[in-house]
Formats: structure tokens, sequence, C-alpha cells
């Protein structure tokens, strides 16, 4: 085999010392987060590998990762290294970073695991950590108590209070070396949330989730995802996550978009040494490929036949190097997915490759969810697997909390068309927030019983088609409400042009749809309206507007074909206009309605190629508004905020829990900065975490929000990077991206 002769790849730069054992996230995409630890080794890039190296086995040398592979970390076990004279010596008088020859990131494990393989072991709880902390480890690990499958809940109990009772005399033999604090609890909910909430009253710089490998050893992964439900949401979320034991390349997506950082595992060598080969895809034998199922670059010269032939030695470290590169490009994948805002797009993908892992992804997505948040446009795409998984969920209710957790951590905005992936996609995270949000802010234009005519059987834009048809409709039957049935469900039409519900990609057919009129109504009175009759209307058909008069005359609505004089379109246009503007600043910036009015009664607007609003002005001719066309959402002027911010009515207040659901109608969450930041936010400088003193418990990463000095007064709007409990837990990082400059603008 040729050797390996890459460059050598310079050392990294150590962060600055203020900064080690701090987190930041620099995007993400709900729970899913991509982030840097800072060490002194340099930044850790997550979500990351960190590859397990054995002191005595070196399957690919930690130099040749660095320098090839570009691995930024990983991980040893201080156990066996302290179990070994020579490695032990070579340890400490030159450090781990010399002995493994890696300049990069290590973190090193207790011995824990090995308890678990081999009974107990023969070193001491402080003992351990002060050796990790004197061979120069960048991120060591307590001692833990391993959970085993076979173990009793009782046992289980005690073996979470006895991890939690050695995290006092951890961290002090740690000295500030950064430490992790393991997180067990078996397959028990309460005892994982214990475990979570005991370990993060300490100062760990990271959790592992602990007492997983025997669980994805047999294949388990429902237990698995309902482990990390149980687990993410009680742990400081300033703190990564790391999934002990995980390196297989087709759990990954699933575990991040929950919220998972990093991994490690010896996977890579351990499937190489049984002529095993990793993919995203599940596992294959060497033995039974004609063709490599991804091609990597250590294996486009060979073919499996001439791998196979290959002596044991070549042909393992030949398939470790193809597992490593496969396990790095699945996530590197994922990442791109996290700042694609396709992450759960992903996750449903995978899951169809292993049918335990997509038992475990629909038992996430059909979870029972509270009021608000249900998938109820199910209908005619439900299929036997999802009802399935319905009907066994015996203690179902439990988990509504935890998922709905994972749900509101969504934005609900997406600058890309929402890609159709069948009955999965109407269970997507951000899809039951837009939902939500729509269901909770909107309100139609009439109260009472009213008529609603839904639009169906052609895709969007939707205003080309039928805002002629909208404007007749108006001046003849002004109390007639007007939706669009989309594949994500019933859109009001003022807001035809809203992501993700206004552009779907997928096959035709999804607009063409046989209707349900009892779910129509029940989706209705969501959204507010209690119908007397659901009239649906083919816009797919030529002449829709007398394929709309005869169905309007055949319920008798009209006596007469729809017409309207041409001198009178003007006036109504500017009303849908108005109309369009009053839903979008009440849907998408919480505005209530009655100010939202008031603040456009008398505004004008400039008109776009398309024939959209590009822009709103007010009345002394100032530009406050602007509807997006990208994602149909609305972005506000530096006077614009000023404005909005003005009707607000509650104080601030932050109670230590998220809770979405407060304050409709007031506006976009304000955030709180010390007064040492104040006159950079004036400037349109960012906002830093580190400097936030309070925030409104609805502040949500993804959105608009207000940023005010201690009194109270508006210094700038941005887009929130965080939600309430990062704002004022995170320590590094930004917190908001301000787009103000109101050193200019209030002069």
């Amino acid at each position: 085999m040729t050797a390996w002769k890459d460059d050598v790849r310079g050392d990294p730069v150590p962060c600055k010392e203020s900064d080690w054992g701090k987190f930041e996230v620099t995007a993400r995409d709900g729970c899913a987060r991509i982030g840097r630890i800072h060490t002194a080794h340099g930044i850790l890039e997550t979500p990351a590998l960190l590859p397990v190296i054995n002191p005595n086995i070196r399957t690919i040398e930690p130099r040749e990762m660095w320098d090839r592979y570009g691995i930024q970390g990983l991980i040893t076990n201080s156990y066996i290294i302290w179990k070994h004279d020579d490695l032990k010596r070579h340890a400490v008088e030159k450090g781990v970073h010399d002995l493994i020859n890696f300049p990069g990131v290590i973190m090193t494990d207790s011995g824990t695991f090995q308890s678990y393989v081999y009974g107990d072991v023969e070193v001491g709880v402080e003992e351990i950590v002060e050796f990790q902390r004197s061979i120069g480890v960048d991120i060591a690990t307590m001692l833990d108590v391993f959970s085993r499958p076979d173990m009793s809940e009782e046992e289980v109990r005690q073996a979470v209070r006895t991890t939690i009772e050695r995290c006092e005399a951890s961290i002090e033999a740690a000295q500030g070396t950064m430490l992790n604090g393991p997180i067990q609890g078996g397959v028990y909910r309460d005892l994982r949330k214990q475990s979570a909430q005991g370990m993060g009253q300490f100062d760990f710089a990271v959790h592992p989730i602990g007492g997983i490998v025997p669980i994805m050893e047999k294949h388990r992964y429902k237990d698995l995802a309902k482990i990390m439900l149980a687990t993410i949401g009680e742990l400081p979320p300033e703190r990564p996550r790391h999934m002990f034991g995980c390196g297989h390349p087709m759990l990954f997506s699933m575990l991040i978009a929950l919220g998972a950082d990093l991994f490690d595992s010896a996977a890579y060598a351990l499937f190489a040494r049984d002529d095993r080969l990793l993919s995203p895809q599940g596992t294959y034998r060497l033995k039974d490929l004609h063709a490599w199922p991804e091609l990597v670059p250590c294996i486009v010269n060979w073919t499996p036949e001439a791998v196979r032939a290959l002596n044991e030695d070549e042909r393992t470290t030949l398939l470790a190097r193809y597992n490593l590169e496969v396990t790095l490009a699945e996530l590197s994948r994922c990442k791109q997915a996290v700042h694609e805002g396709t992450i759960w797009q992903l996750a449903e993908q995978r899951s169809h490759q292993h049918p335990a892992l997509r038992e475990a992804f629909l038992w996430l997505t059909t979870r029972p969810l509270p009021s608000g948040l249900s998938s109820d446009l199910l209908d005619d795409l439900v299929q036997d697997d999802r009802t399935a998984a319905r009907e066994h969920h015996p203690n179902g209710g439990i988990w509504e909390q935890d998922w709905a957790n994972v749900v509101n951590k969504q934005a609900t905005q997406r600058k890309k068309g929402e890609r159709w992936g069948g009955e999965d996609t109407l269970t997507r995270p951000h899809v039951l927030v837009a939902r939500k949000q729509l269901q909770q802010r909107w309100r139609p234009s009439s109260t009472g019983s009213t008529d609603v005519l839904v639009l169906n059987g052609k895709p969007g834009p939707w205003r080309q088609r039928c805002d002629l048809l909208a404007l007749r409709l108006r001046s003849v039957l002004p109390n007639l409400e007007i939706l669009v049935q989309t594949p994500l469900g019933l859109l009001p039409y003022s807001l035809e042009d809203l992501n993700p519900f206004a552009q779907v990609d997928g096959p035709s057919w999804l607009w063409s749809r046989r209707l349900n009129t009892v779910l129509l109504r029940q989706e209705l009175q969501r959204l507010h309206i209690e119908a007397d009759r659901i009239l649906i209307l083919d816009i797919s058909a030529d002449s829709i507007i007398q394929h709309a008069s005869n169905l309007l005359k055949k319920h008798g609505l009209l006596e007469d074909d729809l017409q309207v004089d041409d001198s009178d379109l003007t006036q109504l246009r500017d009303e849908l206009r108005r109309r369009q503007v009053l839903d979008k600043l009440v849907v998408c910036l919480n505005v209530n309605y009655e100010y939202a009015a008031t603040m456009i009664e008398s505004c004008s607007y400039v008109i776009g190629g398309t024939g959209r609003v590009k822009n709103v002005i007010d009345k002394d001719g100032h530009h406050i508004l602007s509807p997006r066309l990208t994602d149909g959402g609305l972005s506000i002027t530096d006077l614009g905020s000023k404005i909005i911010h003005a009707q607000r009515s509650l104080p601030v207040e932050y109670d230590g829990q998220f809770q979405p659901k407060k304050a409709i109608g007031q506006g976009p969450p304000l955030l709180v900065v010390e007064q040492d930041a104040v006159e950079f936010v004036l400037k349109g400088r960012n906002v830093f975490h580190g400097f936030i003193l309070a925030c409104d418990p609805w502040l949500k990463a993804g959105q608009t929000c207000f940023i005010v000095d201690q009194e109270g007064t508006l210094i700038g709007h941005g887009l929130a990077q965080c939600d309430a409990d990062e704002a004022l837990r995170f320590k590094k990082g930004i917190a908001v991206r301000t787009r103000s400059d109101f050193s200019k603008t209030f002069k």
C-alpha cells in the first residue's frame, strides 16, 4: 500500500485563556447547533467526531488524523494510560499530546466504560481526575457509575445518586481543567432528568450522555431517542452535549437534530477489523461488496475484490480510513443541513435506512403534542406505519412537553422552498411551529359565522392568478373569507406568499387532492373561523372568475356573475395590500391587530416589478416596513421599530422558563443590555453574550427582537441568535445580529 505522504498541517493556535471552556453557537436549526469550544489547544468546531485512540493500538495514527483529515479533537482513555507504567511515565513527563502525537484537542475518558466491560476499575474518583489534569488533557472526565441495561430501576437510581455525589470532589480535583459531567439513568425517563438536573448544578464544561453503547449495539434506537428527549431539555444550554460511544453515521442527523454536539467512537477501527464498512445507509460487509457504497479518496484506486486480497493488517488500515472518511463526510453533510435549515429533512431520509431507526423517528414525530401543536392535516396521506406508531404510545402523554420543547426551538421563516418528503413533511418541527404561530396570532376579518372560499388545485404564486378574483369578491362579498389550500395547511389569502406554506417543492397532485370538509372545518376553527358554508374552488381551470361565479350562484351567494367597476379596482387593491401588511405585522411581528391597523392606516406603498408591495411608507414619507419576497416575512426599518416598540404595554419579565405562548400581540421580544454595550448597539454593532441583563421569555432564535437599555429605551433591533434561556446563560458568541444604526437615524 502507498505510504501516507500528506503535507504536515500547522499546530493549532491556543485560544485566549479567559475563553477556555466557553462554548458559542454560530449557526443553528432548532435544537441543532454549529458551535465552537475554546481550549488551550485551539477551537473545536461542533458537531464534531472525536475518534477513539487506544494508546497501545493505533490503526490510524493521530498525527495523520490531524494532518490528513483535519480532525480537531480526539479522545483517548486515561485509565489505560494510568494502568500501563510506560504510557503513564511518558504522559506525566511529556504530556498526553506528546504521548499520542496529536497537537489538537484531547479529551480523555475515566475508565467508566471499562468498568462496564470488565468490572470495577482500580482507580479512585479524585485520583483519576488529578491524573488527567497532570498529563495536560484539554477535557477530562469524572469517574461516573455506568448504568447497565441489566440493572434494576433502583440500582440505576443509586448509580445516578452516586455519580452526583462524586461531582464536587471531581471538580475540585480538576482545578480548572475542563471536565465532563456524564449523564446516566439507563432507559428511565425520570432518572435521566434527575441526572441531567443534578449534574447541571455543577460547573462542568461538557455533558456526555452515557450508558448508550449497549442500547445502540442492540439497535434500540427508540430508547436512544427517548434518552435524548428526556435529557436535552434539562441540561444547561451553554454546555456542549456529547454522545458517549456513538459514531455510526446513520445516527448523526437524528441526534444532531435533537441537540447533540459531540460524538466519539472507535467504530471506524473496530468495524474495519471485522471487515465491515460504515455508511449513512447502514453497515456493509466487505465479502458482500461488488462496488463501494460510498466513493471516498482512500479507495478510489481500489476495488472491493482487490481489498479482499490484502493481508489482514493492510486491509484493516485501509477499511479504517474508509470508515473514517465516510463518517466525516456524513458529519459534514449534517453541518451543511444545519446551515440550510434542513436537518430534520436529512433525518427523515436517514430514518428509512434501518427499521429500528425508522421506528425511533416515527416515535418522535408522532408524539402527541400540547394544544395548538397537533399535526391535524395527515388526512388521506396518513399511512399505516404512522397510525401504528400512534397506537403504540401507552404512555405517550408523558413525553408531550419534551417534544414540544424541541418543536418550540424552531424558527418559522425559511428562505428556501419546502421540499416535500411525504407525510413526514407535515411533522417537521418548523412546519408545526409555523402552523401554531398562524393559528395563535391570525384572526379573520369578520366575527361570527361566515362563508369560506377555499382555493385549491394550483401551486403558487397565487397572487398572479387570483388577485383579480379576490378584488371582485371583496367588492361584492366583503365578509367572505378566502383561504388557499396548501400542502401544509390552510393559508389566509392575505398571507399567500408566506413560507413555508407558499413554496412547497413537490409533485403536482399535492395541490389537487380531494379535500375533506370535516377536516377543513376543524382547521378553520383553529383559525378562529366558524364557517357556515365551505366552498372549494378549483383554480387550475381556465376562466376562474367565471368558475367562481357559477360556484357562488349555485350556493345562493350571488345572483349575477362577479362584476366590478374598473374605477373601484384601485381602492380595492389598496385595501387588499393594507390587509396583507396588517396580517404580516400580526403574524410575523406579534403586533396586535388594533395597533397594526392604526399604524398603517395612512400609509402608502412602493410597488415592485412583480406587483407586490416593496416598501411601506408612513404619512410623513418615511420608509417603515418592507415585505420580503424571499420568505413572505416582514422587515422593519429603524423608524418602523421605533413605532412598533411604542405600542408595548408589558414590562420586561423573565422567570427562567421559555414560554413562547406568553404576551401575544406585544410585538417582538425585548432584550435588555448592560450600559457598557449601549453605545455600540446604537452604532449597529451586534449584541454579544455576557452583556445581557434580561429578556422576554418569548425570545426565539431566528426571529426579530428589539434591543433596549436598562431604562427600556429602544436602542436597536435585529435577528435573535438564541432563545431566552440561552441569552442569559451563554458567555460567548453573538446573541443578536443587529440590523439597525440608531446613531444615524435619531440624531
